[in-house]
């Protein structure tokens, strides 16, 4: 005798009895930290530029000792997390992690239509003031002002130049006259220079 094959094989779940179920039972800690959390804000743009330059080009000694905000790198005082170059240093402020670290979302406002309207009127406004700045005059005596700075700059750099060599050959006939002393007076070198 075989039995009848049921309709459905899965099993049946009674949500209203679950549903019932779950709200009579106690909360777990995690829950319960989860619903005391304020909601974290959308992500918004970042108020202050950040700098990468301020410690480029520079050598610094790094010891064990050395707190992480001084060590080498780019240190983020949010996360407390040093971070060896600029590239990775930007994917981290842009990273998740970071982010909730400040206390936002990943989630981004949504612009209404009367903000990007407000946006471009701002964008056009601001272009026009760029171009009416612009005086071709200025600009050229700017462009002089930076020449003569570099001529000025150079003009020194060959009086030093100059000063350097003219001590050098008195350091050379210093040095000259004490070795002819030296070789009257029976004094040789150690070898190394076949001077006579």
């Amino acid at each position: 005798m075989s039995l009848p094959a049921p309709e459905d094989h899965r099993r049946k779940w009674d949500l209203s009895q679950y549903g019932y179920d779950s709200k009579k039972r106690p909360l777990s800690d995690e829950e319960k930290d989860e619903e005391s959390k304020p909601a974290n804000e959308l992500l918004k743009a970042r108020d202050y530029k950040v700098d990468l330059e301020s410690k480029l080009g520079k050598t610094m000694v790094i010891s064990k000792s050395t707190p992480a905000n001084l060590a080498g790198g780019y240190y983020c005082n949010i996360c407390d997390c040093v971070v060896k170059d600029s590239m990775n240093f930007l994917d981290h402020i842009n990273g998740k992690k970071h982010i909730k670290n400040l206390g936002m979302s990943m989630k981004i406002e949504r612009s209404t239509l009367d903000q990007v309207k407000q946006r471009f009127e701002y964008n056009k406004k601001k272009m026009e003031e760029t171009k009416k700045q612009y005086d071709l005059d200025e600009r050229i005596k700017e462009l002089k002002e930076e020449e003569e700075k570099i001529k000025a700059y150079r003009k020194e750099k060959k009086k030093q130049k100059k000063f350097k060599s003219i001590e050098e050959k008195e350091a050379e006939e210093d040095s000259g006259e004490a070795l002819d002393m030296a070789s009257v007076m029976g004094f040789s070198g150690f070898g190394g220079s076949k001077k006579s």
